[in-house]
């Protein structure tokens, strides 16, 4: 059996860490937070480690298979890039609704967040189908969370 996959378990289970680490410092669930109006069918805040936990392990996965089903070492290379845009993104989404408490401006970088995810998707399903799939809980998830924005600005406008 071929050990070739070492390297990229490694460092995918690095930058997923990386970015759930990031994502982590970023998150403030305190008085703000708390204070928010939310929809009744909002998910308990427990529920968004164990959501987020799943769904980091599931994108290395799909990195690693990516990586390794990569024909070239542009698309490799392009794939690494594609998961460090969305993980980027990902935490950016943190800073704006959690850090800088301004979830208007967090469900408009949703935008942008959810259209990585579909052109990483779209990049690693060409590769292999099934790091594409692995990534669709991701969508799922976030395209949840950015309904979930929507009405807590919806019901908490204005920020400022």
């Amino acid at each position: 059996m071929s050990r070739t996959w070492i390297l990229p378990a490694l460092l995918a289970a690095l930058a997923a860490l990386a970015v759930a680490a990031v994502g982590a410092t970023m998150t403030i669930i305190g008085p703000w937070y708390h204070d928010l109006s939310k929809p009744e069918w909002a998910p308990p805040d427990a529920l968004y480690g164990v959501a987020w936990t799943i769904i980091y392990a599931l994108a290395a996965l799909s990195a690693v298979i990516a990586w390794e089903a990569a024909p070239t070492r542009r698309a490799a290379i392009t794939v690494i890039g594609l998961f460090a845009l969305s993980g980027f993104l990902n935490f950016a989404w943190s800073l704006l609704f959690f850090r800088l408490e301004r979830p208007d401006l967090a469900v408009i970088e949703l935008v942008a967040l959810t259209a990585s995810i579909i052109v990483l998707i779209a990049y690693c399903a060409r590769i292999r189908l099934a790091a594409g799939l692995l990534l669709v809980p991701y969508l799922v998830w976030v395209a949840f969370a950015g309904v979930l924005n929507w009405e807590i600005v919806r019901l908490n406008w204005p920020f400022s």
